[in-house]
């Protein structure tokens, strides 16, 4: 403990002390251009939700808590506190960091619906042209599911096993750029999964959506596990130069930061993949209660017989035969004999 104590008096200028639990809690830097992005999607936010509510309508609270807490407070986290203090002497930190750029903070950002708000709370011609760019090729092209996942896979890989993270750590407007490139690609398939049917093919449905949701699963933990058993340092030069006296087992650094991507990677999973077994219920009830509106519609109301009107009689005087009151005309689930129509008797007569 002592010679612990006598190194920490020595650091380097510039080397942080050992990272303890109240170091990680406390530690905060400001980040220029993190702060303003947080700041202009905030407000751009928190002014979408003000009209909306202006006009009379209502926005979830719970949008507003993802969207603000989830969202940006993993973009602040991840940018600012003590993980963006660590990150230039120690792997891991900047792995979580990653982790929180292109996994939690657009899950967040999806979870509060951006851009339904934006379609709801700007005016006609704005909400149209809105519109118009989600919904165009370049879009649908980036935000299609398959190509989406290979976009995070592709980026993870590429930032870790390229020179790209090494120059990063040296370069200070890329390390801030790949910021953005990790969040700009972790939103490209988040965002569409979870609020724009309209930029998904039609066969991505709400299963086809959870079986995408697992499959991304699975490939995020695919930089974890590489990075853990990967034999040769990511960033070896730099961190081997810029390992801090108290911690210079960068190997064992690295380990424990693949560790911490694969456990994110798959702690984030569940509540994805939650959010979409959610959607899904709401989509079967709302499916439903059109059906049975259109069922009900579809029934012929049987005329009641009328006891006040004369019997009716033929041309020698004699009464004209009863004439059969018409049958009602029986929907297509009571006559035919299949799954979906036994299905829709149990569901309307569950007796």
């Amino acid at each position: 403990m002592r010679m612990l104590a006598d190194a920490v008096t020595a650091l380097p200028a510039g080397t942080p002390a050992p990272p303890t639990v109240g170091r990680l809690l406390s530690t905060w830097q400001p980040d220029v251009p993190a702060l303003l992005l947080v700041a202009v999607l905030g407000g751009l936010y928190g002014w979408g939700v003000l009209r909306v509510r202006r006009r009379g309508g209502a926005w979830p609270p719970a949008r507003v808590a993802a969207f603000a807490l989830l969202g940006l407070g993993a973009l602040v986290v991840a940018t600012m506190s003590a993980l963006a203090a660590y990150d230039h002497v120690l792997f891991w930190p900047a792995a979580v960091q990653n982790v929180l750029l292109d996994l939690v903070a657009p899950l967040g950002l999806a979870l509060g619906d951006p851009l339904r708000l934006a379609a709801l709370a700007l005016p006609g011609a704005r909400a149209a042209r809105v519109r118009r760019a989600m919904t165009g090729p370049v879009v649908r092209v980036l935000t299609f599911p398959l190509v989406s996942t290979a976009l995070v896979l592709a980026t993870e890989l590429v930032v870790y096993f390229t020179p790209y993270f090494a120059t990063a750590l040296r370069v200070g407007w890329l390390h801030e750029l790949m910021y953005l490139h990790l969040l700009v690609a972790g939103c490209l398939f988040v965002v569409p999964v979870l609020t724009r049917e309209e930029t998904l093919p039609s066969w991505c449905t709400h299963p086809v959506r959870a079986a995408l949701v697992f499959l991304d699963g699975v490939v995020d933990a695919v930089p974890g596990l590489v990075v853990m058993t990967h034999g040769t340092l990511i960033a070896g030069a730099w961190y081997l130069h810029h390992a801090p006296v108290w911690d210079t087992d960068v190997h064992h650094d690295q380990q424990i930061g693949g560790g911490a991507m694969l456990s994110i990677a798959e702690l984030v999973a569940l509540p994805f993949l939650l959010a979409i077994l959610v959607q899904w219920a709401r989509a079967e009830r709302v499916r439903t209660a059109a059906l049975d509106r259109r069922l009900d519609a579809e029934l012929v109301a049987v005329p009641a017989p009328s006891g006040d009107r004369p019997p009716a009689t033929g041309p020698d005087g004699e009464p004209a035969p009863a004439t059969p009151a018409p049958e009602r005309v029986r929907p297509w689930w009571e006559t035919e004999q299949n799954d979906v129509a036994a299905r829709i008797r149990r569901h309307r007569d569950p007796s």
